[in-house]
């Protein structure tokens, strides 16, 4: 076999050359094109496989925070259960529709039993909530400490329990100026709260499921 200088091969003239020559080129050309097509693929192949090992992993995880969940929701649901049924226990203790004229009459007879002048007195429209209904009563009250401690110790021993909030209330000397007899003047909103029964709650579920739909 002859043999072949490949340093004075014709680099620009490669159809001289001879046939084994060209026939190693060739072969070597095909070799680097296969394993470039070889890399490529096992790169691609590669990738895909650690993507489909972190979709693994966060099916995984949402899975077993799911299975967590699960486990739990029977003995939260009978939680949740047992919560609503004291709630609604407690709402029950709070005065009724019916009860409620006569109720605010009894705080403002409580008031003038301790001593103290009605000078307003004036209920409010109620506003519904989702359990219950609020009532605020504009007044203006005068009277001194002792009087306005009995008027507060009488609210708490009346029949039904009454809650009451203060808004906006000021308390202040009578004519502004410090009086010998401790005359004080209480003025401002306070809300007295009563339960809801089946049929306004479900007037005020009905209006607030109106309400949200034509959001």
């Amino acid at each position: 076999m002859k043999n072949f200088d490949l340093n004075n091969l014709d680099f620009n003239n490669s159809g001289a050359w001879p046939v084994p020559i060209k026939a190693f080129f060739a072969a070597l050309i095909v070799i680097v094109i296969l394993f470039l097509g070889w890399y490529s693929f096992v790169s691609n192949q590669q990738s895909q496989v650690e993507q489909l090992q972190r979709t693994e992993q966060d099916l995984r995880r949402d899975f077993e925070a799911k299975q967590a969940k699960a486990v739990n929701l029977e003995p939260l649901t009978a939680q949740l259960k047992e919560m609503e049924a004291m709630l609604q226990q407690m709402l029950r203790q709070l005065p009724s529709r019916t009860e409620m004229p006569d109720l605010i009459v009894d705080i403002s007879q409580t008031a003038l039993a301790s001593g103290i002048q009605n000078e307003l007195f004036q209920p409010q429209p109620e506003n519904r909530k989702a359990f219950y209904a609020e009532r605020p009563i504009s007044l203006r009250m005068v009277g001194s400490y002792h009087q306005f401690g009995d008027f507060v110790s009488g609210v708490a021993s009346l029949p039904r329990v009454v809650i009451m909030t203060m808004h906006d209330i000021s308390l202040k000397p009578k004519d502004g100026a410090a009086d010998p007899g401790g005359q004080l003047v209480l003025e401002g909103t306070v809300k007295t709260y009563r339960y809801l029964d089946d049929e306004e709650a479900a007037e005020v579920a009905a209006a607030a499921a109106t309400a949200q739909g034509g959001k």
